[in-house]
């Protein structure tokens, strides 16, 4: 049953977290004793806050409150943002990951520490050990950002900034051509 009933109640929380101006991170929903658990996870290339969470509440509430019938029972709702610990797995994960020290294990391969620069659709560019790398999402069987207690090497930024500056623009000039 909760498997159907977050079919049928996904396109309505995916419409008011959509229209908070956020992304639909994941989404489910679990029987909790004689109530339904309705778990959110929203994100945005900005992060988000407590406030936008509970902007974002309100608005999943209002929604599944409109849409009472097709909950049919009490509900318990449950937004947040996702964790650090989150793995990497859309184009997107990569885009707020900028700049970021990122553990990958590819499909085939050692696991390796990098620095996310540019990312794009199907891979992203990975500052490792002093190297610019291309990382194709498909070839990546595991990544999640680490955690840092200090600021990244000014270097390693300004290497990062000036590669995603170079493929931006060659990126471009392919478009006008």
């Amino acid at each position: 049953m909760p498997g159907e009933l977050a079919s049928r109640l996904q396109p309505i929380v995916a419409e008011a977290v959509t229209a908070a101006g956020f992304d639909l991170d994941s989404f489910e929903v679990q029987q909790a004793g004689r109530r339904q658990l309705v778990k959110v996870v929203v994100d945005a290339d900005d992060g988000v806050g407590l406030d936008e969470v509970a902007e974002v509440s309100r608005k999943v509430s209002a929604a599944l409150d409109e849409n009472e019938h097709v909950l049919a029972s009490a509900y318990t709702l449950e937004v947040t943002s996702p964790g650090l610990d989150r793995p990497l797995t859309q184009p997107r994960h990569w885009r707020r990951a900028r700049f970021r020290l990122v553990k990958i294990t590819p499909a085939e391969g050692t696991a390796f520490i990098g620095r996310v620069g540019h990312a794009g659709e199907d891979s992203a560019r990975v500052l490792e050990g002093g190297k610019l790398r291309d990382v194709r999402y498909a070839d990546v069987a595991k990544a999640v950002v680490e955690i840092e207690f200090k600021q990244p090497p000014a270097e390693d930024l300004k290497l990062l900034e000036d590669d995603a500056s170079g493929m931006i623009a060659a990126e471009t000039e392919k478009g006008s051509k």
